[in-house]
């Protein structure tokens, strides 16, 4: 799980390493549609992602593959409908949804990069089907304790995104240059290949067969269980993602463009630190979620504090590195902005670095959550970290109070920090009082009936 998110970050890096080489426009652009295209992807994406993981894990670690399959089907069917319908509807309201954000800034170069950001996030919003079902897959075989096949078809994503990014983007021999277009398509590209690798996988029945034709059937409470888990997860994502949306329209008021591509190069390096969280965090669900269906609560607890303890001391290690070199880390990503948006980004790489041991924790202790299917839990957490202490500093400190930039920063490493120590009292609570007691009765009993 590590190593198959260090790829979805390579991903991730390798578009604005190769914009930040066409100008800084097309870096700001990308900046502003990243909170767009991660609220496309909780509300496409998430759900069935964390219902599929979650339920067949539970029924995995029951020794219940029927009803396993049965959950990777659903999870699977539910991708399709809702990555056609959202996607769809985000591609028509592309321009408007940009321009909202923008409105603050009516100016010449906020004309410019609401163009390119209309391209990119519209390109982005075709292609989210193939996105959301291959996540759906991918859910399935985690949730089987299978990951080499996640990282297999992460791979296969990011290589082809890294071969046409710099074809599509810059032109080659007869391909034209398409700009920003072309890196929105050469991520589609790449979602649509990990699809077809993991129908290929179903094909060959990897994992003892994640699907059957015995499971091919259509069940309204098979849909109501899944959604019943996954929802709360993309809710919680999409509160996440509509938060940042307003920070970076906070950041692009205060900032301009320079603290827009700061800001991006910030967030983007930061990600850096959600390859051992997410990896963690996504492993620790399953092994959480098997040892319910195993009926071993005390076994499903240590592996949740085990895991905030390791990703915590990590992600502090990576926090010094990025301490004493944000210069250089900045450059090698985006040598193109001018200095005053190297100074913010450099400024805004030391203050993420404070924050990074919280960040992990924050995501460990909802694992634990989420593999005891309190994924409510985890979704009222980040409402209250992100909508009640990161924006209220971010905004009141950047524009009421006048400390501008700075304030955006500190409130993200703050806001982690606090959400830290929250969470993890929250959870002490509820195990002491049998929360993994409960979900694993709760699974035998859904087995039985």
């Amino acid at each position: 799980m590590l190593v198959q998110n260090i790829v979805q970050v390579v991903q991730q890096v390798v578009d604005l390493f190769w914009l930040g080489r066409l100008s800084g426009d097309a870096v700001a652009a990308v900046g502003l549609t990243f909170p767009l295209v991660g609220l496309l992807y909780a509300a496409v994406l998430i759900a069935p992602y964390v219902g599929t993981q979650v339920l067949v894990s539970q029924r995995v670690g029951n020794n219940d593959k029927t009803g396993a399959q049965v959950a990777a089907y659903t999870g699977v069917t539910l991708a399709l409908a809702c990555g056609l319908s959202i996607g769809v509807l985000a591609f028509i309201s592309a321009r408007p949804l940009v321009g909202l954000l923008l409105s603050a800034r009516p100016d010449g170069v906020a004309t410019h990069v609401s163009q390119l950001a209309t391209v990119y996030f519209g390109t982005i919003a075709l292609g989210v089907v193939a996105a959301a079902m291959s996540d759906a897959l991918e859910g399935a075989f985690v949730g089987r304790g299978d990951s080499r096949a996640a990282l297999y078809i992460s791979i296969a994503t990011v290589i082809v995104n890294l071969v046409l990014d710099p074809i599509l983007i810059f032109g080659v021999g007869a391909v034209p240059a398409l700009g920003i277009r072309g890196a929105a398509l050469a991520t589609v590209a790449g979602y649509t290949a990990g699809f077809l690798l993991a129908i290929l996988f179903v094909f060959q029945g990897r994992s003892g067969g994640i699907l059957s034709r015995q499971a091919i059937h259509y069940d309204l409470d098979e849909y109501r269980e899944l959604l019943d888990i996954g929802l709360p997860s993309a809710l919680q994502t999409g509160s996440r993602q509509l938060v940042r949306l307003v920070i970076v329209a906070v950041v692009f008021t205060i900032g301009g463009t320079a603290g827009l591509a700061a800001y991006i190069v910030g967030t983007r390096v930061s990600s850096i630190a959600f390859i051992p969280a997410f990896g963690l965090q996504q492993a620790a669900q399953s092994v959480v979620g098997q040892n319910v269906g195993a009926n071993r609560p005390d076994r499903a607890f240590r592996a949740t504090w085990f895991g905030v303890a390791l990703i915590s001391g990590l992600l502090a290690m990576i926090g010094i590195i990025q301490w004493f070199i944000p210069g250089a880390i900045a450059g090698m990503i985006a040598p193109t902005l001018d200095p005053q948006a190297t100074s913010f980004a450099v400024e805004f790489l030391r203050v993420l670095a404070i924050g990074y041991p919280a960040l992990g924790a924050v995501y460990l202790l909802q694992a634990g959550f989420n593999g005891a299917r309190r994924t409510r839990v985890s979704m009222i957490s980040s409402i209250v970290q992100f909508w009640a202490i990161r924006l209220p500093i971010a905004a009141a400190g950047g524009l009421l109070l006048g400390y501008g930039m700075p304030a955006v920063f500190w409130a993200v490493a703050i806001s982690n920090i606090l959400g830290a120590v929250g969470l993890g009292v929250y959870y002490q609570h509820l195990t002491d009082a049998g929360m993994f007691q409960h979900a694993a009765q709760q699974a035998q009993q859904a087995t039985v009936e």
